[in-house]
């Protein structure tokens, strides 16, 4: 690290970074009330609330959003005629999983290996707290230069749309010259990036049904059509021998043409059993940046135990499909909708779902926040140049604020390297990324408002 001003601030602030995470990420702030309490994510809602207007941000609020969640608002006012910087993160984040097979309890902020492991570490609550540590080091390095909003998610990982549909209905209220999200993620630890596309994703749940009830799969099986079985058809339909997607009139073929993933790093990433291939065609970056991808993410049947010597009447999915720039989630939908009941054999009833959606994105890598981010993320990472990467997942809200605000430019940088883990048990994050972050965002901003 330099020893740039702000970097010695942001270092000196580490200890106090650490504490306040360990607040936040004790919070089991899941926004599927169904499965968690609903004051654990007002907990946390109010906790970045305290944090902003502590900071000396003013009309801090509590945002209800149409879809039951909260998200937390606040404005700090900069210099007379600067630029206006909206800071994005959010507080929510998936459920844990298997508690068991967590290390150490997954609401414990626990320091292991030089990491700092718990659900939300990475993904998004240190974003959060790397928005607060930047604007901290520029006020004790001769004040902050631009007019920040910071706008803290509560149903992220849901993609239920609250805050999107929210800003729709006051689209003043994030207006903003730039947006940087804190929710994306170096391509490794020590290697500065911004995520320059998204892809977009749909969300269906598919139900299958052939018969009144359960029938005897010895007195009834081999003419009695079989839910599960016609199911199993229909999920194998979307994808080709090798792996790759298939949904009837999508393009699979895109290529990317940034930042490449050799392929063994990425075996090591995903961490792929040895003697397993890969799927799919292509480079791994074409497959995961640039191309439609299908996964069956649950399947409700009989579990294993207990099950009985049944004929299924009915079975159901739930498939996910991330769709690439340039391609409309909407269009993909229907295609997958089509895709689906065109392949369901033997007239079985289908019915489908939607469950979620949003569209791909792609940033306009020319603009002048660009070219500042890549001036603070040098002196961040003394030795390394800002690299552009792809990000295979999905952020709904980034169309959203690029449809409101045509002219703002979005960056996405943040916590959510390899080794985080986000989204699996033993997430973690790396507080030498949270250091260095905190600094580029603060110098970005430094730049940003003299550029």
């Amino acid at each position: 690290m330099s020893s740039h001003p702000v970097a010695e601030t942001v270092a000196s602030l580490m200890p106090r970074a650490k504490a306040e995470l360990t607040e936040l990420v004790a919070f089991r702030s899941v926004a599927d009330f169904d499965q968690f309490p609903r004051s654990e994510s007002e907990g946390a809602a109010r906790w970045v609330a305290d944090a902003l207007a502590a900071e000396g941000f003013q009309d801090v609020a509590l945002l209800d959003t149409p879809d039951g969640t909260q998200s937390v608002y606040g404005h700090l006012p900069g210099p007379e005629g600067a630029k206006t910087v909206l800071l994005y993160a959010h507080y929510d984040v998936q459920p844990p999983l298997d508690e068991a097979a967590w290390t150490t309890p997954p609401f414990e902020l626990t320091e292991r290996d030089g990491r700092w492991y718990g659900r939300g570490a990475a993904d998004c609550k240190g974003g959060v707290i790397m928005h607060l540590l930047a604007l901290r080091a520029l006020k004790a390095n001769g004040g902050i230069p631009v007019h920040v909003k910071v706008i803290a998610e509560g149903s992220e990982e849901q993609g239920t749309g609250g805050l999107e549909r929210y800003a729709e209905e006051h689209p003043d209220l994030l207006a903003a010259d730039t947006i940087v999200i804190g929710d994306a993620g170096n391509f490794r630890v020590g290697l500065p990036t911004v995520t320059s596309t998204l892809r977009g994703m749909t969300l269906v749940r598919v139900q299958i049904d052939t018969l009144e009830g359960n029938l005897h799969s010895g007195q009834f099986g081999g003419a009695a059509p079989d839910a599960l079985a016609a199911l199993i058809r229909v999920l194998d339909s979307l994808r080709a021998k090798d792996g790759s997607t298939t949904v009837d009139g999508l393009a699979p073929e895109s290529r990317w043409e940034g930042l490449q993933y050799a392929e063994e790093q990425f075996r090591q990433d995903a961490k792929v059993l040895d003697g397993v291939e890969l799927i799919g065609s292509g480079t791994v970056a074409d497959r995961i940046w640039a191309r439609p991808s299908v996964t069956v993410l649950g399947i409700d049947c009989p579990p294993v135990v207990g099950a009985t010597p049944s004929v299924q009447a009915s079975a159901r999915a739930l498939v996910s499909l991330r769709v690439p720039p340039g391609v409309d989630a909407v269009e993909a939908t229907r295609l997958l909708q089509a895709h689906l009941e065109a392949h369901t054999p033997w007239g079985a009833r289908v019915r489908i779902e939607q469950v979620g959606q949003g569209q791909a994105f792609s940033a306009d890598t020319t603009s002048p926040a660009y070219a500042a981010m890549a001036e603070a993320m040098a002196v961040a990472y003394p030795g390394q140049e800002m690299q552009y990467a792809g990000q295979g997942g999905s952020i709904p809200l980034c169309n959203t604020l690029a449809a409101l605000y045509p002219r703002a430019e979005i960056l996405l940088i943040g916590l959510s390297e390899p080794e985080a883990q986000i989204h699996a048990v033993n997430e973690s994050v790396s507080p030498e990324e949270l250091e260095r972050l905190s600094v580029a965002e603060a110098l970005f901003l430094r730049t940003y408002a003299a550029s």
